[in-house]
């Protein structure tokens, strides 16, 4: 009895199920509930993962943290002889956005002069990837991490003490 009666319930909910509408998995999974679909790209298919040499002297590396959520990024550039960004890597310990923020940073700075890459704002960065309110800080991270990969990279430029004095 106790075997039909569990059949019975078997087949009612496989009933119910299959008359429900269905969406497609994609859809059903957290990140794309959560996050916008450029954000979910980015970060389901990050570019410029990685890291450049950064004893290099035309290389410039930015290590930003936020304590306030535990969001680390890493991003680096690389710099031709004209001053033009010609490279662009990033490694980030975070959420979603935070990923997906680094991942358009180093997009965006690429094929600029170093000074055109100190005109990208957070603001720009969130618009971009229409980032609620709550995620901003992650655009203002990856602002700052361009600002600090920058500051080292004209750092770097800068002659030694002792070949100055020569």
């Amino acid at each position: 009895m106790a075997a039909a009666g569990a059949g019975r319930l078997r087949r009612a909910a496989s009933a119910l199920l299959l008359r429900s509408p269905r969406l497609p998995a994609r859809e059903l999974s957290a990140p794309a509930r959560l996050y916008h679909k450029k954000v979910v790209d980015h970060y389901e298919n990050p570019r410029n993962v990685g890291s450049l040499d950064k004893t290099s002297k035309n290389v410039g590396t930015g290590l930003v943290g936020a304590p306030a959520c535990g969001d680390v990024m890493k991003l680096q550039i690389q710099v031709d002889e004209k001053g033009k960004i010609v490279d662009a890597r990033f490694k980030t310990f975070g959420c979603g956005s935070a990923i997906a923020s680094s991942s358009l940073a180093t997009e965006w700075v690429k094929g600029k002069t170093v000074e055109e890459a100190l005109t990208i704002k957070n603001t720009d960065i969130a618009k971009e990837l229409c980032l609620p309110p709550v995620k901003l800080h992650c655009s203002m991270l990856a602002e700052d991490a361009i600002k600090a990969a920058l500051a080292d990279y004209k750092l770097k430029q800068e002659p030694a003490k002792g070949e100055a004095e020569k």
